[in-house]
């Protein structure tokens, strides 16, 4: 029986059409679940939508739009953008599906509710509308909220509250234990260092007069569900929790990997983790933690008129080109930098004149071999040395995978790639000599290796590379042998 492999993506917030950052956790899971395909697991992926809460309601408002239009016009986007890039998630989201999510969300109120983990009381404190949260003194910098760089407002109300202290010393101890794993362990430190300074009750409602565009709180018509509260139960509601389907979400829960940014670490340490422990449900096993990209050294904003549009990028060089330097250039869990110059670089260099020649190079010297020689030529390795240099490849290339190291994964790959270009200079085939069949056999080889190793990363690629080394040409043809599997568990 094929072992199950469940990984998210956040859902995206849709008060705005999708940035580039969303476009790494994109691709970063879909690595990962190509991945594990590949080991032949039963791979469930989702993403999707995060669609309500005050920020929607406002640029609805600024847009002259009703909220349930606006956000069905944004998050079309967003599924949009997984097609462009080629995601291969088996369901999406979203949290205005009445159907799915809200029968969830409101089985999960009322749960936490019987338990006595959700209770009402006034409350003073201070809110961020940039991250739709309350905020402590002790997580400002300089007054402001550090990833909006906003004072936030104080604001008193009545709401409810989950009993998030409650489960502090549970958390802290999945966590120290690596039940549940942080990646990177400095992420994991500082949840752990928040822990430390006391985990106070979350607010998990807004009263409807300030916020009316959400999921109503049962039995209490004035209150909404908070966005954050609502959100992270995607997780179990695109599982069927609160439905019939029972057996599915049984199958699937918890998630394997959880891929989210660094800005809302804290919501799926600390709230998510408490609001399972609540419930009784199995924990998430990994949460796989990716940073902002930059543009130029700066943060994108739209006050600087440096947000990258990836539709854009997309249509000017391609989804795998994007593909490409999302996870090559971008340090999986640190902050990326992004440039055009350096786009265009690294797809000449890599791509173009990297990738690209050497299986154009090949082709024309296997085609040209061909046309004069009564030989056939197969993918198989030949020379000790080329099986040696492919094995040490192939293994660097999983370890790093496995270990999330997506852009150590590729620089394995291009390892191999250089290693192909200094082989032919020093055997020079086109020269006909004695070992010129062994020699293209082994490139032939080289490049299958290569293609397999780029099948999560740049499926399309992959595809033209298995393509080149296995047409016919003039009558003959490049003989392969069943492919060995090349992605075996570790």
């Amino acid at each position: 029986m094929a072992k199950k492999f469940y990984i998210t993506t956040s859902i995206a917030y849709v008060n705005a059409a999708p940035h580039i950052g969303f476009a790494l956790e994109l691709v970063q899971a879909d690595v990962l679940a190509r991945y594990h395909r590949l080991l032949g697991d039963d791979v469930f992926f989702l993403t999707g939508t995060d669609e309500h809460g005050l920020k929607i309601a406002q640029t609805a408002k600024k847009n002259n739009k009703e909220p349930k239009d606006f956000v069905d016009e944004v998050s079309e986007k967003f599924k949009k953008l997984t097609s462009l890039l080629n995601i291969s998630n088996d369901d999406f989201i979203r949290t205005s599906d009445k159907k799915r999510h809200f029968p969830a969300v409101e089985k999960v109120w009322l749960k936490l509710l019987e338990k006595g983990d959700i209770y009402k009381k006034k409350y003073k404190g201070l809110y961020c509308s940039g991250c739709e949260a309350f905020l402590q003194e002790k997580d400002l910098v300089d007054g402001k909220c550090p990833f909006h760089q906003k004072e936030p407002e104080v604001v008193e109300e009545e709401n409810y509250f989950f009993r998030l202290s409650k489960y502090s010393s549970q958390i802290r101890k999945v966590l120290e234990n690596k039940e549940v794993e942080i990646i990177p362990e400095k992420r994991r430190n500082e949840v752990l260092y928040f822990i430390e300074q006391g985990l106070e009750d979350v607010s998990c409602s807004r009263p409807k007069e300030k916020v009316d565009w959400g999921i109503p709180v049962p039995n209490d018509s004035n209150q909404i569900i908070y966005v954050w509260f609502d959100a992270l139960i995607n997780y179990i509601s695109a599982l069927g929790y609160g439905s019939e389907n029972k057996e599915f979400l049984k199958k699937y829960w918890p998630a394997d990997v959880h891929c989210i940014g660094k800005d809302i670490l804290r919501f799926h340490s600390l709230l998510w983790l408490g609001i399972l422990f609540s419930l009784g449900l199995k924990l998430p096993k990994k949460i796989l933690i990716h940073g902002f990209i930059n543009v130029e050294g700066k943060k994108m904003s739209k006050s600087l008129g440096n947000v990258i549009d990836p539709f854009e990028l997309i249509e000017k060089y391609g989804s795998e080109a994007v593909r490409y330097f999302l996870l090559k250039e971008v340090p999986s869990t640190e902050d990326g930098d992004f440039s055009y110059q350096k786009f265009e670089d690294r797809y000449n260099s890599d791509l173009a004149n990297g990738l690209g020649n050497l299986v154009s190079r090949v082709r024309v010297m296997a085609e040209n071999y061909l046309k004069t020689q009564d030989a056939k030529l197969e993918t198989v390795v030949q020379s000790v040395e080329v099986q040696r240099k492919i094995e040490e490849s192939k293994k660097k290339f999983q370890d790093f995978l496995e270990n999330f190291k997506f852009n150590e994964s590729l620089k394995a790959v291009w390892e191999l790639v250089n290693f192909s270009d200094r082989y032919i200079e020093k055997e020079r085939p086109w020269e006909k000599k004695e070992n010129s069949q062994n020699v293209l056999s082994d490139l032939l080889a080289i490049l299958d290796n290569i293609s397999q190793m780029l099948e999560p990363f740049l499926t399309k690629t992959a595809e033209n590379i298995k393509k080149e080394i296995e047409l016919e040409e003039s009558g003959k043809e490049f003989v392969k042998k069943e492919r060995s599997k090349l992605f075996l568990r570790i």
